[in-house]
Parts: structure tokens; sequence; C-alpha cells
């Protein structure tokens, strides 16, 4: 699997100064938790799964997560597990007979509803297992996860050599952890279960829609999750526990809820409100929060590239999807610019040297040696996956032609 793969050898030398590296479910748990990107959820009660995996009808999926949890309705697990495992076989089959590359397939992953129904799977399933990537615990807690760990550890510790390791990604969206009296103390209890299965752990997820329901809320399109105080100030403490640049663990960004039709209208009631809060606060300045459109109405479209910046500012790499329309942009927006890579491979190549502090090439910035280190690591982690931009070239240059592009 390799990002971009639909462009052709001309348009990807135009577009990159470094192109993105080919990688697999048997890539290095440390370069493949940048891999993950935008996570495409969907429901295992969706009939066209394996079909559309084996067409490769979705060109820009690179990770795939099937959905037990809150996707399907309580009176139709039994039917949706059922569906799930005929899938894959289904698509297992595909990959022995030829019909599928293995370099063609999605990383995968099952989001399971309890320990119990995981265990239950990975009996069921058999031997189309091998084909998964990983599990996803949802409303992770560290009371209930250490069965989750401790079934992915047996399984690793019996899988065939050339067999790939089985991941797991925790979502943190309980209450235990969004009301403050409780966080720190159900924070700290996870790293610690965390810490002792790390080789297993591929990514923390971040589930502010569930965070949100606690509180009544639901944010609008027009503002990003970082607009929500409550859910704000719990993804900062998130990121101090486990954004920490030496335990090395990857943090993915909320899902963001919104997709476009190609039919779509500016959100009225985002343009009125906007407008007034402009003309009372700000009259003599745009708004320096959203791009707008040429009518002054705020365009939902801008507000989700803005929370990717914010994820990516705030040390987050990879996003939950709802919409095959959404995965190009997530994407785009993780691609290494000319002048970060270059100022993190000056920091990386005078780790040992005998400077302090450089002038970057770029001219606008002094880059020091030792406190620029963990952050020249991850940007140099991410240039492998997503690819180097040559200097005159921007993010939006990877933009699908449809929705985004216009921006």
């Amino acid at each position: 699997m390799r990002y971009y793969d639909d462009l052709s050898e001309e348009e990807r030398g135009a577009m990159f100064f470094c192109p993105p590296m080919a990688f697999s479910s048997r890539t290095p748990r440390e370069q493949l938790a940048y891999a993950v990107g935008a996570a495409l959820y969907m429901p295992a009660t969706r009939p066209t799964i394996a079909a559309d995996l084996i067409a490769g009808k979705l060109g820009d999926l690179v990770t795939a997560v099937i959905d037990l949890e809150d996707a399907v309705a309580d009176q139709m697990v039994d039917a949706a597990e059922y569906s799930l495992i005929q899938q894959l076989s289904r698509v297992a089959a595909a990959i022995d007979s030829g019909l599928l590359s293995q370099d063609r397939l999605p990383l995968l992953f099952i989001r399971v509803r309890s320990a119990d129904q995981m265990a239950r799977l990975l009996v069921r399933l058999e031997d189309s297992v091998r084909i998964l990537t990983g599990f996803v615990f949802p409303k992770f807690t560290p009371a209930a996860g250490g069965r989750y760990f401790e079934l992915l550890d047996d399984y690793n510790s019996c899988r065939e050599k050339d067999e790939p390791v089985l991941y797991g990604m925790p979502v943190l969206e309980t209450a235990s952890i969004i009301y403050r009296e409780s966080r720190l103390e159900t924070l700290l209890d996870t790293k610690r279960l965390l810490d002792a299965y790390q080789d297993y752990v591929l990514n923390v997820r971040i589930g502010a829609t569930d965070f949100s329901s606690l509180f009544g809320l639901r944010r609008s399109p027009e503002l990003t999750v970082y607009d929500l105080a409550a859910i704000r100030d719990c993804i900062a403490d998130i990121m101090n526990i486990f954004g920490r640049a030496e335990d090395g663990y990857v943090v993915s960004g909320p899902v963001w809820e919104y997709f476009g039709t190609g039919n779509d209208r500016p959100h009225q009631l985002a343009a009125l409100r906007e407008t007034r809060l402009r003309d009372a606060l700000l009259p003599e300045l745009p708004h320096p929060r959203h791009v707008t459109l040429g009518t002054g109405m705020v365009d939902p479209e801008a507000t989700f590239i803005r929370e990717i910046m914010l994820d990516k500012e705030n040390g987050m790499i990879g996003k939950t999807v709802i919409h095959p329309v959404q995965l190009r942009t997530v994407q785009a927006m993780y691609t290494v610019t000319h002048e970060e890579y270059m100022d993190a491979l000056a920091v990386v190549e005078n780790r040992d040297g005998s400077l302090g502090v450089m002038k970057s090439e770029y001219g606008n910035k002094m880059n020091e040696i030792k406190p620029h280190y963990y952050w020249a690591r991850k940007i140099i982690a991410r240039a492998n996956i997503y690819g180097v931009l040559h200097d005159e070239q921007r993010y939006t240059a990877l933009f699908r032609e449809q929705g985004y592009a216009r921006l």
C-alpha cells in the first residue's frame, strides 16, 4: 500500500520532493502507526464491503474500520458478525487466488463491542484473521481494557512467524475520562496498562462524539472540536499523558461528522451566526478562524481543513472519517512541506554534532538541535509515509477535483 498510488510516475515526480513509501500490515509498528491516516468507518452489515475491497472501488482507502459497535443495532449483532465473517473470508480467498493483490489491501480493523466478542471472532474468523491489521477497542477503560490486550498477546504469541502482528487501537471516550474529577486517575491507569502492552498499541484514538454526548453537545459544521471548551480541555490532558515525545504513542484526531453531497449549499444558520458575531465583535476584521465564500457565508469544508490543521499542530496524526469524500483531504494534509523536511533533516543530521543552533535553510528561523529533535523525528516519520512536497507545491494540489479542491 502507498499513498497516491493513483498518480503516474510523472505526476508523482512533479508533486513530491520525496515520494511516499510503500507499507503494509507487516511494516514495523513505529512507522505503521503514522500510516493509519484517515480511517473510514463502515458498518459490518454493509453488504458490499468485500466486493468494494476486491474491486478497489474506494481508490483513496488506506485504512478501513469495520464496525460492530455503534453502527450496528443491538438486534442485528448476530447478523453483523455473520456478514463480517463471510466478507472477510471472500477477501482472503481473493488474495489467495490472485484476484486481489496483497499490497492493494487496506489496513483492516474490526471495532468490537466487547472482549468476549473479540475472543469469539478470533475463533470464528479462522484463517481470515491473517488479513486483519487489528481491532479497535471502543469505550476503553483500565478495568475492562486488560482483557483485550491479553487476547492480542495470546494470539500474537501463537501466530505463525510469517503472519503479521495483530494490533489494538483503544478509543478514549468514557465519562471517567471527560469528567474532570476522575480524568487524571483514569488516564494514568490507562497509560500504565498500555505501557505493559505497548508493542501491540498502534494508535490511541479519541472519541469526541461520545464525549460530547455526555454534555448534550454536538458541534456545528462551522466550528472545530477545539471550539467546545469541555472537549478541548480533555483533549489537552490526553495529549499531555500520551503525546509525550519519549513515550512514542501516536494519538489520532477525533471524527469529523459532516460530509458533502456534491450539491451542498453553504450552511445558512452558520452564515447567519458568523455574520452577526463578526459584525458585533470585529466589525473591521475578517473572521480569523474560517474561510468564507464570496457571499460572506462560512464554508464547513474549510472548517474541516482547519480542524485537521489543529489536530496536527497539537501532535495528532490520523483522523476518523465517515465518508470516502473525506479521505483524500485528511491524507493530503499530513504530507510534509519541503521547508518542514529540510528543517527536520538538518536537526536530525546534526544531533551528534557540535552545533547547538543553526539558521534554517529557508533563512526564516533558528533550528535548535536538542529542543527540536523529537519534533524532527516525527516529521521524518510522517515524510516517509506521506511524502514531501516540492517547494512550489501546495497541499491543495493533492485534493480531489470535487469538494475541498476549490479551497
